[in-house]
């Protein structure tokens, strides 16, 4: 199975967020484990850099960042995905709909997400993170 993980679920592991932490950490072990394929699409990556510079200094976000290398798959991001996402206007946040498009192009089974009511309108399915570990363990 692949899943991709949105940028919440993975800051949610990286800065222990309760009472989030608990099912992220569990999805992260088993993309670790190899129980499933994890994806994160690449400006997933830049946010998180950005976003993470509250809690931690340059060099540990750059090996934080760095070990999701080794057990997830980076998804890209061309212009073919950005187009795709900026045409389609059923999605409020753009961010959201490329999210979408790089599941797709990926073939993810489902989004892990906390904003389920974000992607609405996703061709994908979504689960938040309590859900895929009640369905699928982790």
């Amino acid at each position: 199975m692949r899943i991709l993980l949105d940028t919440n679920l993975l800051l949610d592991y990286l800065t222990e967020r309760e009472p989030f932490y608990q099912a992220a950490y569990r999805i992260v072990l088993g993309c670790k484990n190899r129980d499933y394929e994890g994806i994160v699409a690449a400006h997933s990556i830049v946010d998180m850099f950005y976003i993470l510079r509250k809690h931690f200094t340059n060099s540990e976000r750059r090996k934080l960042l760095l070990a999701f290398f080794e057990i997830l798959q980076v998804e890209a991001v061309d212009g073919e995905k950005l187009c795709t996402a900026l045409k389609n206007g059923m999605f409020a946040d753009f961010e959201d709909c490329l999210q979408v498009e790089c599941a797709k192009s990926a073939a993810a089974d489902f989004i892990i997400t906390r904003n389920a009511k974000d992607y609405a309108l996703s061709d994908v399915p979504i689960l938040s993170p309590e859900q895929f570990v009640e369905k699928f363990g982790g």
